[in-house]
């Protein structure tokens, strides 16, 4: 099969996702990434932490929120974890992004004693983090108490489906770009300031910017070469139009890998920003006046070196690219919740700023939720999910997008014509709300059936928390049009 020698997109065979002990850094070799397994690792593993001096292993996994819970252990309890696993405390399941306790969770609460869940750690995920020397990073998912997988562990959903595909012959590449803001402010005087009135690292609407990123040198270095460090690499990085707003693109991969990077990369940004006194955010919206922070999904489907997306007749497009849209397309309402989880995620949701309004499709059409590009190119045919934000939990949002594609592969489901022009115009339209959104998934027996009863419930009490906390608070809006005039 031909490829090209050269290209940007994420859709060739993947690099292995690189244990510490593998290969050499810049091997181009195309091996299929190894399966995830909880046994100890192997000698090879060991001496080349003694040799770098690693003295700390940091692990963790992703709560349903898509924030990194984790702790430091030491060497020693790094060889027992990764032979026999670990306990966790489950309450990382049982209270939201906050640290307060759900009122209504069943997989976990006082009515059980918030006990440990069984940690399992993936080998494969293991990473330097370049800026905490001598520690090794290294992802688990959660299982109950019988030894099944954690209903509310999001690696662990996906990688069900993923397991699906594989299935079903397929393999899955992913991979995900991000936008989002810098702000000159420190992580305290973020606090400080109650996270208004701050100042964007860069000033003026200044998209692909040479002059920018030239101006931010020592910023954009770091963090190119401590995300390669740290296995999250980039494949583009430049400004978007907004003060202070970057794009990047991680490289694509195995869709477990592909959530794994970008779920470490929205946590490594934080943190590298922090060290040159920033801040950074990925929420949707920050600004009503400002284009929204996108997260889009790259995605295709293969059967060893052939791209089952890429259609071989100009005048058609693959008929698998087909089904698997037509599942996307017919069920994109009732699984927004999953695409969009926050309150903010539907500020982004209004016209002129890059977001997708309708359950659309179209070729090369970046006002669709979903852009199929070069469908006729096998080295680079693929799906572009527009809907997602930066906000997403990579783990839930890719899921999401492989679940319904292989649902509407199961069912040959034609996707309908593709849009021509702007799709916002269509008439039927996406959620407008975290609220509505969670009430169609709650009522949707697709999602059931795809992602499990128990994960979709959990999901669902978890945004409705999320509803009735905003519902709850008293905004700056308020105050600023009420406090005087009522």
């Amino acid at each position: 099969m031909a490829t090209r020698k050269k290209q940007p997109t994420r859709t060739r065979r993947a690099k292995s996702h690189r244990e510490p002990e593998a290969r050499a850094a810049g091997d181009e070799s195309h091996a299929k990434p190894k399966a995830s397994t909880n046994m100890e690792a192997p000698p090879e593993f060991w001496k080349r932490l003694e040799d770098e001096g690693v003295r700390w292993a940091k692990i963790g996994g992703f709560d349903i929120d898509g924030v990194l819970r984790g702790k430091y252990v030491s060497i020693d309890k790094l060889r027992s974890a990764l032979a026999q696993g670990f306990g966790f405390c489950d309450v990382i399941f049982g209270w939201d992004m906050a640290d307060v306790l759900y009122d209504a969770a069943k997989v976990t609460g006082w009515h059980s004693g918030y006990p440990d869940a069984h940690a399992v750690l993936d080998v494969a995920t293991a990473r330097r983090i370049p800026w905490e020397p001598g520690v090794i990073a290294l992802l688990c998912d959660f299982r109950d108490a019988s030894g099944a997988e954690h209903p509310a562990c999001p690696r662990s959903l996906l990688k069900r489906m993923k397991a699906e595909a594989n299935r079903r012959g397929f393999d899955v590449l992913f991979g995900a770009e991000f936008e989002f803001f810098f702000f000159k402010e420190s992580r305290d005087e973020l606090a400080a300031k109650g996270y208004t009135n701050l100042t964007p690292l860069d000033p003026g609407m200044m998209g692909y910017s040479w002059l920018r990123t030239g101006q931010d040198a020592d910023l954009v270095r770091d963090i190119l070469d401590s995300l390669a460090a740290h296995d999250v690499p980039v494949e583009g990085f430049h400004t978007e139009t907004g003060p202070g707003v970057y794009e990047a693109a991680i490289r694509y991969d195995d869709v477990l890998a592909a959530a794994d990077k970008a779920a470490l990369f929205k946590t490594a940004l934080k943190q590298i920003a922090a060290r040159h006194g920033l801040s950074v955010t990925f929420m949707a919206k920050t600004n009503a006046r400002l284009p929204g922070s996108s997260g889009h999904l790259h995605q295709s489907l293969w059967r060893g070196d052939a791209n089952v997306f890429a259609s071989g007749d100009r005048k058609k497009l693959s008929p698998t690219l087909r089904a698997y849209l037509g599942g996307q397309i017919a069920l994109m309402r009732e699984l927004t919740a999953l695409i969009s989880p926050t309150i903010n995620s539907y500020k982004r949701y209004v016209p002129g700023v890059w977001a997708p309004l309708s359950p659309s499709w179209g070729i090369d059409n970046r006002t669709c939720a979903l852009r199929v590009i070069d469908p006729f190119d096998a080295g680079a045919a693929r799906i572009e999910c527009r809907q997602a934000a930066a906000d997403i939990n990579p783990y839930i949002a890719m899921a999401t997008c492989l679940g319904a594609g292989l649902w509407g592969i199961e069912r040959d489901l034609d996707p309908g014509p593709p849009a021509v022009g702007d799709a916002g115009s269509a008439a039927e339209r996406l959620p407008g709300s975290l609220k509505e959104a969670t009430a169609l998934l709650e009522q949707s027996s697709a999602a059931r059936e795809i992602f499990g009863a128990p994960f979709v419930e959990h999901y669902v009490m978890t945004r409705k928390w999320e509803v009735l906390e905003f519902e709850r608070a008293v905004t700056d809006w308020e105050s600023k049009r009420y406090f005087e005039m009522v």
